[in-house]
């Protein structure tokens, strides 16, 4: 018996079509942003700390390959970046991720409008967490989060300047 080409593109089709479905029917992990808020300042940027909850529904620990984020702010990215080697996802429960964001000075001064009328920036923040199933395949869990996060206040950026 030979099989040509043609009927083995189909085999692989009928098998890359069944693989497809049954991965979109694992149960997957689940996320959200509980949370974004000041976390300092540094001589170059105004340093954000956002925090992902995570829910694993599997028994077993889960690597979590990578972390992306984008921050935005006016329907601009205003910070973004990568975190790699995050650790994993402990079983059958809640991890909290924290995600650093540096947004420069010279990228609040574009946002000045936005600043004055109530000193915070309305946001969007976009974490995508890049999830190793072995076997299985990498999985991408897209979280959004839209809010206003509040600026450091002028006595609190010449009290940081004092401690320095």
């Amino acid at each position: 018996m030979t099989i040509d080409a043609g009927d083995m593109c189909g085999v692989l089709d009928i098998v890359k079509h069944f693989f497809s479905d049954t991965v979109e029917r694992i149960e997957k992990p689940e996320a959200r942003v509980a949370d974004l808020d000041l976390k300092g300042i540094s001589d170059q940027a105004v340093i954000y700390l956002a925090k992902v909850v995570v829910s694993n529904p599997y028994c077993i620990p889960i690597p979590l390959g990578e972390i992306r984020y984008v921050l935005k702010s006016a329907d601009s990215a205003i910070a973004g970046g990568t975190i790699f080697d995050t650790g994993s996802l402990k079983g059958n429960g809640d991890t909290l991720l924290y995600v650093e964001i540096d947004v420069s000075f010279k990228v609040l001064e574009t946002l000045v409008k936005d600043i004055l009328v109530d000193w915070d920036i309305d946001y969007e923040l976009e974490v995508k967490l890049i999830i190793d199933l072995p076997i299985v395949c990498d999985i991408t869990i897209p979280v959004t989060k839209k809010g206003e996060v509040k600026l450091p206040s002028l006595a609190g950026v010449f009290k940081k300047e004092k401690k320095s």
